[in-house]
């Protein structure tokens, strides 16, 4: 029995293995699940250089048949792109049965380097795998032959595969959003109160963004001001996109993020309000809650294989049309839209994304974010009184 199994398991079908093992357990790509594709496997990983690794298994015979294998290749990177929202996407494919009169030196393909694999020795001989994985060679020995190797294959590949759901799960559970439904009943509290005991002309003069009393010292106002509203239908408004964008938002970053996003994006908001307002006033949550939308991009751009999709269709485009929006009717403190969209992207960045940012992108994030945050102090108090 066993040596009929082994049998089964050629040259060709290891090597696949093996690259499986290498590429999903080393380099962490994950397999993409096409319709209508045979005899080729599809791996992603948007952080790589090579953004897709293809391990081709099927026979080609001419160069025919491989520029029409190219084509194929081309039609499915452009929908991958497209759902992933990238711009470039450099593939790689490997092919282990190429035939003898296909010249790759003729069919050179943008954005889609070949390799002409029959053996693993082929490997050293790429200067592509030597540039790119450097260690492959290396990790495609292994001590275990046969089944053994062909049952560490499996067994560390669905370890990893477990190990990455289990992540997933953990990112995307969802969780009761306290800290949205805290921020929600603050704007409600602050509307209602004053109303019902007859303050609500105090509360605006003493706690809105007014740039005179702000650079006077007043500088709680750059916050409290995020937390006022002047009507019921501004409250009710925001008050929905808060529960709409926050809830989900606070899921993915976690609560302590969450907040620190939500209160970061509203100063930064204020900040760039009191360039435009002059000796106006501005209240009102909205510029926070596009720093909660600039966050969520930035974090839809990292999981874009998940929610790809929905940036593109959902909210990317309500983004844009706030924005417009904001320009075309009056009384819109759209200047302070910008500033918490660009805020609250940039302290994300500093904050990092679970399992994705690493410690390179959020020092860089940091740097840029104080750069932000000290040219618009300086803009807004050194600058604008000269």
């Amino acid at each position: 029995m066993e040596q009929s199994v082994e049998l089964m398991i050629d040259d060709k079908n290891m090597i696949v293995m093996k690259l499986l093992h290498y590429f999903i357990t080393e380099k962490n790509y994950n397999p993409i699940i096409l319709q209508g594709v045979e005899n080729e496997i599809w791996l992603e990983n948007l952080d790589e250089d090579y953004k897709i690794i293809r391990i081709v298994s099927s026979y080609i015979h001419n160069d025919e048949q491989f520029r029409f294998d190219m084509f194929k290749t081309k039609r499915i990177m452009r929908k991958i792109k497209k759902k992933t929202l990238s711009l470039k996407m450099n593939t790689l494919s490997i092919f282990l049965d190429l035939g003898e009169n296909v010249n790759l030196g003729d069919n050179i393909t943008k954005d889609v380097d070949c390799l002409k694999i029959l053996e693993e020795q082929d490997f050293k001989n790429s200067q592509i795998v030597t540039n790119t994985f450097p260690d492959l060679t290396k990790k495609l020995k292994y001590s275990e032959e046969g089944l053994q190797l062909f049952a560490k294959i499996t067994n560390d590949i669905n370890v990893h595969n477990k190990t990455d759901a289990e992540k997933m799960d953990e990112v995307f559970k969802q969780r009761v959003p306290y800290v949205t439904y805290f921020l929600i009943g603050f704007c409600m509290l602050l509307y209602f109160f004053p109303i019902l005991f007859g303050s609500y002309d105090y509360v605006i003069a003493n706690f809105s963004i007014f740039p005179r009393a702000i650079r006077a010292g007043e500088y709680y106002r750059l916050l409290t001001g995020a937390f006022l509203h002047g009507s019921l239908v501004h409250l009710l408004f925001n008050c929905y996109a808060l529960f709409v964008i926050g809830s989900q938002l606070e899921n993915f970053l976690g609560r302590t993020k969450y907040l620190f996003v939500y209160l970061f994006s509203a100063v930064t908001a204020s900040l760039t309000s009191m360039l435009f307002l002059g000796n106006g006033v501005s209240i009102g949550a909205s510029g926070a809650i596009f720093g909660l939308m600039g966050s969520l991009v930035y974090f839809g751009y990292h999981y874009r294989v998940y929610l790809g999709n929905i940036m593109k269709s959902q909210i990317i485009p309500l983004i844009l049309f706030n924005l417009l929006l904001g320009f075309v009717l009056p009384g819109i403190d759209n200047f302070a839209h910008i500033g918490g969209l660009i805020g609250g992207s940039l302290i994300t960045i500093s904050l990092g994304i679970k399992y994705k940012s690493s410690a390179f992108e959020k020092i860089n994030g940091w740097i840029i974010t104080f750069i932000y945050l000290s040219f618009l102090i300086y803009l807004g108090f050194v600058y604008s009184v000269q």
